[in-house]
C-alpha cells in the first residue's frame, strides 16, 4: 500500500509540531498546597501574635508562633525575615475558651470542649488583592472528668497545627 506524499507531509509536519510544543508544556505538582511564585516572592516576615482572650495560657502564643514559622519554614521557599518583606503576616490570638458539651442524665457534662481564636493579618506588597484579615478557629473535645491542666498542652499543640494549616491553606496556600 502507498501511502500519498501529502499524507506523509501532514504527519511529518505533526510530529515537529509535537516536537517543538511537548518540551514547553510542563506538569508540576505542589503537594505542600503552596501556590507561590518564587520569582516574585521571596521573603516573610511573621509577626507576633499576642494573646487576647479573656482566658490566658501563657504557652499557647509561642506554641502557635514557632508551629507556624516551622510549618511556613518546611512547606516554601520563602526566607523569614525582621524587617520590610515581600509578604507579611501577623494578629492575635482572641479566644480562648472552655465550653460543656454531651450533658448526661444528671445535667453533669461528660465532655469538655476548648476552642481557640486567632485573627490574621496577611499583606501581599506585590498584590494587595491577595491581602487577608481573617479570623480562624478550632476546637478539641475532652472527657470532662480530666482536669484541663493534664491535657492542655497537647490539646493546644493540636489545635495550633489544625490552626496553622487553615491560615497557610487561606493565604500562601491561596485556596
Amino acid at each position: 500500500m502507498k501511502i500519498p506524499t501529502l499524507t506523509l507531509l501532514r504527519i511529518a509536519m505533526i510530529a515537529v509540531a509535537l516536537a517543538v510544543v511537548a518540551p514547553s508544556c510542563r506538569i508540576s505538582y505542589k503537594f505542600n498546597g503552596a501556590a507561590l511564585d518564587y520569582t516574585v516572592y521571596k521573603t516573610i516576615n511573621v509577626g507576633q501574635f499576642p494573646i487576647r482572650a479573656a482566658l490566658v495560657y501563657a504557652p499557647l502564643q509561642q506554641t502557635f508562633e514557632n508551629e507556624l514559622l516551622d510549618y511556613i519554614t518546611r512547606n516554601t521557599r520563602l526566607s523569614i525575615t525582621d524587617g520590610a518583606s515581600d509578604l507579611e503576616m501577623d494578629g492575635e490570638i482572641t479566644g480562648y475558651n472552655l465550653t460543656p458539651q454531651a450533658v448526661t442524665e444528671d445535667a453533669y457534662a461528660s465532655r469538655t470542649r476548648l476552642t481557640i481564636t486567632v485573627r490574621v493579618r496577611y499583606t501581599d506588597s506585590r498584590n494587595d488583592g491577595n491581602d487577608i484579615d481573617q479570623t480562624f478557629s478550632a476546637y478539641r473535645d475532652f472527657d470532662a472528668s480530666m482536669m484541663l491542666d493534664e491535657v492542655q498542652d497537647q490539646l493546644c499543640q493540636e489545635i495550633a497545627k489544625e490552626l496553622v494549616e487553615l491560615i497557610f491553606n487561606s493565604t500562601l496556600g491561596n485556596w
